[in-house]
């Protein structure tokens, strides 16, 4: 692998249009940078609606052409993209540490993660499902699932490959042609990938629209062109509730398929029949895993009030074993947060809360003076501190207390999020209550991670609708079609 100065200057910065890189039409560029040191990476060019027009229309063009393709031909070509990115993890892990800031054993294991989206559904598009019955008069009943058509994917900054092939590998593997906008923070990753894929297009026979790439900090202007033609069928964002909600209003007029994985608020019940070792080694997989900045993140731990100094004490154990530093040292375990931003709203919500009444039972006392940092943090908190309304994105983790079961549940349950939660209990009618009544798309019972490449990601209320990963991912990418016959 080339140095890390030589493999960022290996990336495309170019938009990738039609199978082609070239400039912004605008001329346009912006600055990509290092989190840990605010140094710049790259500049890439910024794509502007004049761009995302185009991108259509090559989608569009190579609608039909990639929909003709067999699902063999699709499913062998997301078998070699796995491959080739498996062959390039070491480049793509020291990419994403780089813009994002994540420790590098985390990048590795997102390149794995990633990968699997890939080689999953290079096997879910040869099981593209169907039917075939006599209907009870005696007609013949044929129920076909048909690609989309062209897809608008909005990808977020903090899992810059897993969220890039989450979405693009179902669209391939349904036969839908995608136009992907990385977020503008973390554009370098998916640049690297799109190489990878532009590569095989041709190899594997596909159309050059299969796939476009459009970094750009004109979120508004490539959504209002892209949404705002009747081309587009299906768009697919992971982001902000109140960015989604936005989208759904502009995808409304042209009756869009849509797919929104949105913000979260996950509680982290602990039983007092928990085993608590195990239950703080699920919490520090939950809560910091990229430095709290996910949107199944812990954000509040319920605990049990018998248990509740005990699991504090051990939790507090835990992060002072944490390493606060840039993502490229070996004994790093906590990387920056993505942008100064992110630091100030942070360190606001600690803030208030502690103004709220909250007492501080842990935070770190070294971090680095450059880059955007905030120390691991640990909280005693009330119900009605406002920090447990909202999403952290950051390493603070606050506790509430509950004295019992019903109690958890109503807390766990008061948010209007509803991505994850996760629960530690030895008891099989604890978990059975928490599995019936927690309202969430998503539950960890004595599991503090969830993500599976296998398995339906996604969540309920204002966390958003529809399903990424699993055989349910598939389908969002796939219309319903029945033919009647004799």
């Amino acid at each position: 692998m080339p140095n890390s100065a030589e493999l960022l200057a290996s990336i495309h910065t170019e938009l990738l249009i039609d199978g082609r890189w070239q400039t912004a039409s605008s001329g346009e560029s912006f600055e990509v940078t290092d989190p840990a040191t605010g140094e710049t990476l790259r500049h890439v060019a910024n794509a502007g609606p004049a761009d995302a027009a185009v991108a259509l229309d090559a989608a569009v063009a190579a609608q039909q052409e990639l929909a003709r393709t067999t699902p063999r031909q699709r499913s062998d070509f997301l078998h070699d993209l796995y491959r080739e990115v498996m062959a390039h993890q070491s480049e793509l892990a020291a990419i994403m540490t780089a813009e994002n800031g994540k420790p590098l054993a985390e990048s590795q294991a997102e390149v794995h993660y990633g990968a699997n989206y890939l080689r999953w559904y290079a096997e879910e598009a040869l099981r593209i499902p169907g039917l075939i019955r006599s209907a009870p008069d005696g007609h013949t009943i044929e129920v076909l699932h048909r690609p989309v058509g062209p897809a608008y994917l909005i990808t977020p900054w903090n899992f810059p490959l897993a969220m890039a092939t989450r979405k693009i590998a179902p669209a391939i593997a349904a036969g839908c042609t995608s136009i992907l906008k990385p977020a503008s923070a973390t554009p370098l990753t998916a640049l690297y990938f799109a190489d990878l894929t532009n590569r095989l297009v041709a190899k594997h026979d596909l159309p050059t629209g299969t796939l476009s790439v459009l970094p750009s900090t004109h979120s508004g202007g490539l959504s209002d062109t892209l949404l705002g033609d009747s081309r587009l069928r299906k768009l697919s964002f992971t982001g902000s509730t109140a960015v989604g909600a936005q989208l759904l209003q502009q995808a409304a007029p042209h009756i869009l398929r849509t797919s929104m994985e949105l913000g979260g608020n996950a509680p982290f019940i602990v039983a007092e029949d928990a085993d608590l070792p195990a239950a703080v080694q699920g919490a520090m997989a939950a809560k910091m895993r990229n430095s709290g900045q996910t949107c199944v993140a812990a954000n509040r731990f319920i605990v049990a009030q018998t248990v509740a100094d005990e699991f504090a004490e051990q939790l507090k154990q835990a992060f002072a074993k944490l390493v606060v530093g840039a993502g490229t040292a070996e004994d790093t375990t906590v990387g920056p947060l993505i942008s100064a931003d992110a630091v100030d709203k942070v360190s606001q919500l600690v803030s208030e809360s502690l103004g709220h009444g909250a007492s501080l039972t842990y935070q770190a006392t070294e971090s680095p003076k450059d880059g955007y940092f905030y120390p691991p943090t640990i909280l005693q908190t009330n119900a009605t501190d406002p920090i447990l309304g909202q999403e952290i994105f950051g390493p603070v983790a606050p506790i509430i207390t509950y004295e019992d079961l019903d109690e958890a549940i109503e807390l766990a349950n008061s948010t209007e999020y509803g991505l994850a939660a996760y629960a530690y209990t030895t008891s099989l009618a604890t978990a059975d209550r928490f599995r019936a009544e927690i309202d969430t798309g998503m539950l960890g019972l004595n599991r503090g991670v969830i993500s599976d490449a296998t398995a339906p990601f996604g969540g309920v209320k204002h966390s958003g609708l529809g399903r990424e990963g699993g055989s349910e991912g598939l389908l969002e990418y796939l219309s319903t079609r029945y033919v009647a016959r004799p």
